[in-house]
């Protein structure tokens, strides 16, 4: 079973470096739009490209908009932390459990 335990840690390490990751990319993609960047530059459309679709989701369902500040990202942050502390952290205590 010490192999299953590793293998679901291994899953739980990845997926909290993916949540931490994306969590940034959001950051950086939510500072960019407060000042108005070159739409051409590589950077800004790989982080557009990763983040909206998810911004775009979110922005269909709730309404996170009040006087011109979009609260979407806030939202999705949120989301990351919850699904760091629940998934992430169930995960882990699956992993220890199989391996002691």
């Amino acid at each position: 079973m010490f192999i299953i335990g590793h293998f679901i840690n291994a899953i739980a390490i990845v997926a909290d470096l993916a949540l931490t990751l994306y969590m940034y990319i959001l950051i950086i993609g939510a500072l960019l739009s407060w000042v108005n960047p070159d739409p051409y530059n590589p950077i800004v459309r790989f982080i557009n490209n990763v983040t909206e679709p998810v911004l775009r989701h979110v922005r269909r369902y709730l309404p996170v908009s009040f006087s011109g500040i979009d609260f979407s990202p806030v939202v999705v942050i949120f989301v990351i932390v919850f699904l760091q502390n629940f998934f992430v952290q169930s995960l882990r205590s699956l992993a220890f459990r199989l391996l002691h």
